[in-house]
């Protein structure tokens, strides 16, 4: 036999292994053609002006290769362990190490290469859809248009065959260390397996639980006043992240094993066949996995937290626009005001206009303040607050000597927190007046400009208001300022209006139109979905892929155990349910890590994004859920090939 038809006949019976991880190298080389494509496209133009993204895609293309360098070096790893028997058994019929070097360099290359152009041209049909895509999410207004770069096809060939050279020495280093005894004992030695657990290992799993749960609990009272330095703010931080990360590894290591083991010994050894599939394998196997678990786990969690806090920002960009600027528009000057009006009574578009007198004030707090994170940073004992009149508010009646706080934003209120009454002392110009608090109110009612970018507004009686803004017994006037806010009467015309707007004030202007607002924060962080959503993606496919092919391998091991059991009288059935545990625990296993981890992460800070966490960050978690799910439902359809062929 040819050395041609043995590689020919290699490829054809190992082209069954190969087949998802031909699929996930397939998807990775579009994403990444399509990703270098969207960098030349001439569509990016109308991006690239406003939210510079074709500068942000080049930065994910170069997180993209590195998920994909890591994944194809571990998925070529364990394929070569795979066919460690196979190597050996060349070199017992005469075959030199150069021989079989070239016969597994052949395969490779044709199986990569081939992936690489079946990608290429599946990312040059896809980059019109993600540029369409980009284009929606961003909101920006453009022409999608299918465009073949020869530079990204050049960048693309580059990337993958110093890829392709990496794995070649991976190989030959594997082929050329391993001698004929040693590669008939790769397989059996890759995975540990144990016949009972140590008291070390007992308390390893009981430590890892300990720290992870040692971590959450830090992460919820990061910014509940406990620590109140930067410097021990940035310490909780970096213990949260080492709790996390070397307890998630524990738990792997020793954790799981640790309440299995516990189940068993509840009964006493006795384990029905679903148990004996399901519960012993995991015991065995996921200690010896526990490092590479560690590190899907940690960036799922980071995958999901990162796409969850992008999201929540763009999903809050509306309420947050509005509690920003509680007008449709707001304008700067009188004379802006005057002009803008003109223009829009002109147009035929009917609008109210709110004038607020705003009165710059100094307010001590020390009575009714809680705590502060970061007290070295930043004194809040007394804060330089808006005031104004109650006649701003509607319904609202407020006696001589009381006052309300209104319009506090979620990331001040979570930073100072203030009770819900007490006495504060107001100073303006060069008058001070003692007040009794009587709480915070929910309206924004004056633009951020007026609030120091989140600080409440002082809402006192209005005949202290006039005092304090003429100056009272002939002191120093406090100093004003005016909030002029226009809204359109009909929703149908605040497009037009905001045209209008639009060509008369630029973005240098002081003025400002809440849609504009909602448009520039949607077009960021749509763009920052866009890149944390597609390397997620990719992230996830690769990450699935090597669970289903060490699950694949698993499978294949345990043959001979089915065709005993088979033997004994259980059915396929039977057999399937214990799979089906078993993966079960394989996949959801790190799944429901990372959502925990990603969960505390995101619930510790996420008011730092947006105004709504539940319902962005859910539909986050739902969706990677499910694509993952995809991965184990499809190692689950493997296993029962395997147990069917057992017989």
């Amino acid at each position: 036999m040819s050395l041609n038809q043995i590689i020919w006949r290699n490829l054809k019976k190992n082209l069954k292994h190969y087949y998802l991880y031909i699929f996930a190298l397939v998807f990775i080389v579009a994403l990444y053609f399509a990703f270098v494509t969207l960098q030349y496209d001439p569509s990016m133009d109308e991006v690239e002006g406003t939210i510079k993204g074709a500068a942000s895609i080049k930065a994910a293309s170069v997180l993209l290769v590195a998920i994909v360098t890591i994944f194809l070096l571990y998925a070529n790893s364990i394929f070569i362990k795979r066919r460690s028997k196979e190597i050996g058994l060349f070199q017992l019929i005469g075959l030199t190490k150069t021989k079989i070097f070239r016969i597994l360099s052949i395969e490779n290359f044709l199986l990569y290469f081939g992936s690489l152009a079946v990608g290429i041209f599946v990312g040059f049909t896809l980059s019109k859809l993600l540029i369409m895509v980009l284009f929606a999410v961003t909101g920006v207004q453009g022409i999608a248009s299918l465009h073949f770069s020869g530079q990204a096809l050049i960048q693309t060939l580059v990337v993958f065959g110093v890829i392709h050279l990496l794995i070649m020495l991976t190989n030959y280093l594997f082929i050329k260390k391993q001698s004929i005894l040693s590669l008939f004992r790769v397989v059996s030695s890759a995975e540990q397996k144990v016949k009972k657990m140590s008291g070390w290992e007992i308390m390893i799993g009981m430590l890892g639980i300990v720290l992870i749960l040692s971590g959450y609990y830090i992460s919820s009272r990061l910014f509940s006043g406990d620590f109140n330095s930067a410097t021990a703010l940035f310490l909780a931080m970096t213990v949260i992240l080492a709790f996390v990360i070397i307890g998630t590894y524990f738990f792997y290591k020793g954790s799981v094993s640790f309440l299995l083991n516990a189940i068993r010994k509840q009964k006493h050894g006795y384990l029905n066949v679903y148990e004996v599939l399901s519960l012993s394998s995991i015991m065995f196997r996921m200690k010896a996995n526990a490092l590479l678990l560690t590190i899907i786990t940690t960036v799922s969690a980071l995958a999901i937290g990162l796409l969850s806090l992008s999201y929540i920002s763009y999903y809050s960009a509306e309420q947050s626009a509005k509690d920003n600027l509680p007008a449709n528009f707001v304008l700067s000057t009188p004379e802006d005001a005057e002009q803008f009006a003109a223009a829009l009574a002109e147009n035929g578009i009917d609008y109210t206009e709110t004038r607020i007198e705003v009165l710059r004030a100094e307010v001590r707090v020390e009575d009714i303040l809680i705590d502060i994170p970061l007290g070295d940073v930043m004194d809040s004992s007394t804060m330089e607050l808006p005031v104004v009149s109650e006649t701003a508010v509607a319904n609202l009646d407020i006696a001589e000597g009381e006052a309300y706080f209104t319009g506090y934003n979620d990331i001040m209120r979570n930073i100072i927190k203030l009770k819900g009454e007490g006495q504060i002392e107001l100073t303006a110009g060069q008058t001070t007046v003692p007040l009794h608090y009587l709480g915070m109110r929910d309206d924004f009612i004056i633009s951020y400009t007026f609030t120091s970018g989140g600080l409440p507004t002082a809402i006192v009686d209005d005949s202290l208001f006039q005092r304090l803004k003429s100056g009272q017994n002939d002191k120093t006037p406090g100093e004003t300022s005016l909030y002029i806010g226009i809204d359109v009467a009909d929703e149908a015309l605040l497009a037009k209006a905001d045209t209008l707007f639009a060509g008369m004030f630029d973005e240098q202007s002081s003025s400002q139109s809440r849609q504009a607002m909602i448009s520039h924060q949607k077009q960021m962080m749509g763009l920052v979905i866009f890149i944390v959503g597609f390397l997620g993606l990719s992230f996830l496919v690769t990450s699935g892929c090597i669970l289903y092919i060490k699950q694949m391998n698993e499978s294949e091991d345990e043959v001979f155990s089915y065709t005993i059991l088979r033997k004994l009288g259980f059915t396929q059935w039977d057999l399937l349910k214990g799979i089906q545990a078993k993966q079960l625990f394989n996949f959801g296993i790190p799944l429901l890590i990372g959502l925990s981890h990603s969960y505390f992460a995101v619930q510790s800070g996420w008011f730092f994004f947006g105004t709504e966490l539940w319902a962005p960050m859910i539909i986050v978690m739902l969706f990677y859920t499910a694509l993952y799910s995809i991965f184990g439902v499809l190692s689950v359809l493997y296993s029962k090939k395997v147990i069917r062929d057992a017989l």
